[in-house]
C-alpha cells in the first residue's frame, strides 16, 4: 500500500513560510505585495480556481486585484490591460487565467506580461531560462509544486528514471526540464509514443499529465515507484485524476490524491512566485 502525499499539508506549510515572508515585505517597504488575477470569459472551473488563489492570497496577506472580463474583450484591450499593470508599481506579480475565450491568442497576451511579474512562469523568457538551467527565471506553479511533491518523499531525485506522460507547455515540458536539472534521467512519452506500457513500468518516478480519467492503471506502474497525478478530470460524479488512484496506490511507493494533491501546491507556487518577484 503506497504512502500518500498531501499536497494540502505541503502546501499549507509553504504558505506559512509566504506569509511571514510576505509580512516582513510590508514591514520594511510600508505596502503589501500585490498580485493581478485577469480572467477573461465565464468558464466555471476558471471562476473557482481565481476564487481560490483570491482567497489564498488573503490568508497570506498578499494584496490580489481582479480584474474580471467578459467572453468578447478584444485581444488588444487585454493586451493593454495587462501592460498597465506591467507599469504598476503595487503589482508584483500577474498571473492571466487560462484558458482565454478563443478568438484571443493565449500566447500574444503571456508575452504582454513583464518576465519580472510573470507569477505563473509562462513567459518565453522564464520557460528559456528554465530549459538553460538560469536560476534567475520564474519557474511554471505546478511543475516547481510536482518537483516538491517527489522531494517531500525523502528520496533522492538523482539517478533515478523519471518518466513524464504529457508534453504540455505548461506541465510536461517544464517538469522534465526540472527533473533533469535535479540529475534524474527523463522520458517524456505522448499520444505517439510505442509500447507506452512497457516504458513506464520502468519508472521509479511517473508524473501523469494528460487530461484522460483513470488513464494510469495498476499494470503500468514499477512496484514502490513515486506516483505524481496531475490530472483533473471532471464530470456530474465528480472529480478525478489520470491515474486508477484506488488500483494504484497498492503498487506504488508514494501517490498524490486527486483532489487534495497538485492543486493546492499549484496554488501555493502561485504565491511563493509572487512574494520572490516582489523580494527580487
Amino acid at each position: 500500500m503506497g504512502e500518500i502525499i498531501s499536497g494540502k499539508q505541503i502546501a499549507a506549510q509553504i504558505k506559512l513560510k509566504v506569509q511571514a515572508r510576505a509580512q516582513a515585505f510590508e514591514q520594511k517597504t510600508g505596502r503589501k505585495i500585490g498580485l493581478a488575477v485577469v480572467r477573461a470569459g465565464s468558464d466555471p472551473a476558471s471562476a473557482i480556481y481565481v476564487r481560490n488563489k483570491v482567497k489564498a492570497c488573503e490568508e497570506c496577506n498578499i494584496a490580489s486585484y481582479s480584474y474580471i472580463l467578459d467572453d468578447n474583450v478584444s485581444q488588444d484591450e487585454l493586451v493593454t490591460l495587462v501592460n498597465k499593470l506591467n507599469a504598476d508599481d503595487k503589482i508584483d506579480g500577474i498571473l492571466v487565467q487560462l484558458p482565454l475565450p478563443k478568438h484571443i491568442d493565449e500566447r500574444i497576451v503571456l508575452s504582454a506580461i513583464s518576465p519580472n511579474k510573470d507569477a505563473d512562469g509562462f513567459h518565453v523568457v522564464n520557460a528559456g531560462k528554465l530549459f538553460l538551467g538560469e536560476s534567475s527565471g520564474v519557474i511554471a506553479c505546478t511543475p516547481r509544486g510536482i518537483i516538491e511533491l517527489i522531494k517531500s518523499t525523502g528520496e533522492d531525485i538523482c539517478g533515478k528514471h523519471a518518466v513524464v506522460i504529457g508534453r504540455s507547455n505548461i506541465v510536461g515540458k517544464p517538469v522534465a526540464a526540472l527533473l533533469l536539472e535535479n540529475n534524474a534521467t527523463v522520458t517524456v512519452c505522448h499520444s505517439k509514443t510505442q509500447h507506452l506500457k512497457e516504458i513506464t513500468k520502468t519508472a521509479d518516478i511517473l508524473v501523469v499529465a494528460v487530461g484522460k480519467r483513470h488513464f494510469v492503471t495498476a499494470d503500468m506502474v514499477k512496484r514502490g515507484a513515486i506516483v505524481i497525478d496531475v490530472g483533473m478530470n471532471r464530470d456530474e460524479s465528480g472529480l478525478y485524476g489520470d491515474v486508477d488512484f484506488e488500483n494504484v496506490k497498492s503498487v506504488a511507493g508514494y501517490i498524490t490524491p486527486v483532489p487534495g494533491g497538485v492543486g493546492p501546491m499549484t496554488v501555493a507556487m502561485l504565491l511563493l512566485n509572487t512574494v520572490d518577484g516582489a523580494r527580487a
